[in-house]
């Protein structure tokens, strides 16, 4: 018996073919196929489990032994969960994807000639989810049914955002060089004035969207629900001052050398524009925050 149940946050129910298999992901993010279920879709019967420190039923026979490495056996070890708010008795599992790796094992041992008569049915439905796997992955199989597939995406998001933004506000320190704002000013036909802090309201729109929307998803959506307006309109920071130094702050220099370098090669703002669009996309805003514009 394993030592820890783990609990499933997400559970629901794939189809591949005729076969329906239970599904679960768990707290750490593994993706489970209910044992019994895995089972009957490789049409076997009888139970998923004998043995937890043996090879699974469906993977046992001797037949099957020379097709299958040290890592596959490893990772053929079933997992006890529960269900998150739910009682009842834990299930046995196996990781979603295995169920691949158990199909390729057999179909191999089918092309050397050395399975039985009653493995054949076996090897034909074997070959059979391969083919609906391999245009839908069992993966994202599992995410969609469980709706782990939004969570996942936001947990992906908060961990890039994570290594973007800091906590902790950092010391203000030139950050946007002048000839970011000469070369502006230069492809808009504005006159520059290098004596004068004083830009356009509208200098703080095209810095979101060359700059910040650039950087990486959400970016300027978390800046400025860290680094909200005053009453009075402002706001209190610049918002690279809530880039992380390690990762957010780098980035954003480099990216701002890159578009200072398209601005120098163009001679229309429609040109640069254009080249900045196709080489450096703005990325979307999957959190939702309230939007607003104006900032550097």
């Amino acid at each position: 018996m394993p030592e820890k149940v783990i609990q499933a946050t997400h559970v629901g129910e794939i189809k591949i073919g005729e076969s329906t298999i239970p599904c679960a992901v768990l707290e750490d993010g593994t993706r489970l196929l209910n044992g019994v279920g895995f089972m009957r879709a490789i049409g076997r019967r009888g139970m998923a489990v004998q043995n937890l420190y043996q090879l699974p039923p469906f993977l046992a026979a001797k037949n099957l032994l020379p097709f299958i490495d040290a890592e596959l056996a490893d990772y053929t070890k079933p997992v006890l969960f529960t269900v998150q708010g739910r009682g009842g008795k834990p299930n046995y599992g196996y990781r979603a994807e295995l169920l691949p790796q158990v199909c390729n094992v057999i179909l191999a041992a089918r092309e050397a000639g050395v399975l039985t008569h009653h493995q054949e049915p076996i090897a034909r439905q074997c070959e059979i989810l391969v083919r609906a796997l391999a245009q839908l992955g069992i993966v994202a199989l599992v995410d969609e049914a469980t709706g782990y597939q939004e969570d996942r995406s936001r947990k992906a998001l908060e961990e890039l955002l994570g290594k973007y933004i800091s906590d902790r506000l950092l010391a203000w320190a030139k950050t946007f060089p002048d000839e970011f704002y000469r070369q502006l000013f230069r492809l808009k036909g504005w006159n520059y004035s290098q004596l004068s802090s004083k830009r356009p309201p509208i200098v703080g729109q095209i810095t979101n969207d060359l700059i910040y929307r650039r950087l990486a998803p959400a970016v300027l959506k978390e800046l400025q629900h860290k680094n909200p307006r005053t009453e009075a309109g402002h706001r209190k920071h610049k918002h690279f001052q809530w880039l992380t130094a390690d990762v957010g702050n780098p980035d954003l220099r480099a990216h701002l050398h890159t578009v200072i370098a398209f601005m120098r090669a163009a001679n229309s703002w429609r040109a640069f524009y254009s080249n900045l669009e196709r080489a450096f996309p703005k990325f979307g805003d999957t959190l939702q925050m309230p939007f607003e514009d104006g900032d550097e």
